[in-house]
């Protein structure tokens, strides 16, 4: 995630700000320019000038606090950005507990899908792709006859309401003894399931996965209730990122799919805020963080890996001078790195393809959904 910048103040702005604090204008994310716009005008259609004055709309979540995401104006157009439009199922929003915990889950699924489109990846929805389209669901245990469980199948996530609730949460981060549970980690490890389905089966990059990762055609239902019951092998941080991984190779790919996008985006952040990194007890600049890196544009594992140590013994030494835990409790080993190399490779060049869904008027392309948006900058 990069920081931004207010187009007409120059105030420093958040990926989720809706107005700028120092001049007060409205602000609206253009998702294919990566840019927060100021905006004139309203309530309903809004001009960019830093856009060529240029019309848009906000998303129609805009006006449930759920999206600051914009659309070109288009009349009958799909009133949903390029973000929402992957939502199959949302909680009732007449319910204010429940459309407050659809608010948190929407900010974290907008970090998700801005890094997918950072990095290129097919997005096509439902309705594009019934096959294999993205989209989410939004479900209530409270309401639902049997418990909500996260997660993947056949290119639906399912994702329980009270993952938004911090208390529950923890209870289940406590529970399941994961160090790193958070509602974005539940994204990226379910979109790395999905693009295992779409990006590795029956690929050219099935055998490399099964070196790496093992044959997920083991019994998944079994390794599983085996992982439960007798839980990680000793040693296992040796080669996998974290516990939950050991469980099937399927559960591998999606931690480290999911761990390669922590370590993008907040390198991201960090070169965001001018990270520079050169502790004076480094004598031959083996902890050094470069400004000029964009880890989105760069598929070498190995100098991204050489960006982010520093990075993260900055942030656990900054959490244990103010007497918290660290904040990247993990460990990478040669053969994490290997699997990391292998997603990197695997996005990057799953990013390159135009990829497109039959259509009666043609091939429609799925890098990014079809139908208004902002147009890209010229």
């Amino acid at each position: 995630m990069k920081l931004f910048r207010c187009d007409h103040c120059g105030h420093l702005l958040y990926f989720e700000n809706t107005r700028c604090e120092r001049c007060g204008r409205a602000l609206g994310y253009g998702p294919l320019t990566n840019n927060l716009f100021s905006l004139d005008g309203g309530p309903g259609i809004w001009m960019a000038p830093a856009f060529f004055n240029r019309s848009f709309v906000y998303c129609a979540n805009a006006a449930h606090g759920a999206c600051n995401w914009l659309l070109l104006h288009a009349p009958g157009a799909d009133p949903y950005c390029l973000a929402c439009r992957h939502n199959g199922l949302i909680p009732d929003i007449k319910n204010p507990v429940d459309l407050g915990r659809w608010q948190v889950i929407e900010r974290a699924k907008k970090r998700l899908i801005y890094a997918l489109l950072r990095l290129h990846l097919p997005l096509a929805t439902r309705n594009e792709d019934p096959v294999h389209g993205l989209s989410f669901h939004f479900l209530n245990d409270e309401i639902s006859r049997s418990p909500v469980l996260t997660g993947h199948d056949s290119g639906v996530i399912t994702l329980s309401l009270q993952e938004a609730d911090d208390a529950a949460r923890e209870y289940r981060r406590t529970q399941f003894n994961e160090p790193y549970r958070t509602l974005l980690g539940h994204f990226r490890h379910e979109i790395g399931h999905y693009y295992w389905d779409l990006l590795v089966s029956g690929r050219p990059a099935h055998g490399e996965f099964r070196t790496l990762f093992g044959d997920e055609s083991a019994d998944y239902e079994s390794a599983l209730a085996a992982h439960y019951a007798s839980g990680a092998p000793d040693g296992w941080q040796q080669h996998y990122i974290s516990a939950y991984a050991t469980s099937h190779p399927w559960e591998d790919f999606a931690e480290t799919f999911a761990h390669y996008l922590h370590l993008v985006d907040t390198t991201e952040m960090a070169a965001s805020f001018g990270l520079n990194l050169r502790p004076a007890v480094d004598q031959r600049g083996e902890l050094t963080a470069r400004l000029d890196y964009d880890p989105y544009g760069d598929a070498d594992i190995e100098e991204l890996i050489e960006n982010w140590i520093p990075i993260a013994s900055l942030m656990n030494n900054l959490n244990r001078a103010v007497g918290q835990h660290d904040a990247y409790p993990f460990v990478l080993t040669p053969e994490v790195i290997a699997k990391l190399g292998f997603v990197a490779r695997l996005v990057h060049d799953a990013g390159a393809v135009q990829w497109t869904v039959p259509s009666a008027a043609g091939p429609i392309p799925i890098n990014v959904p079809t139908g208004p948006a902002e147009l890209p900058r010229t």
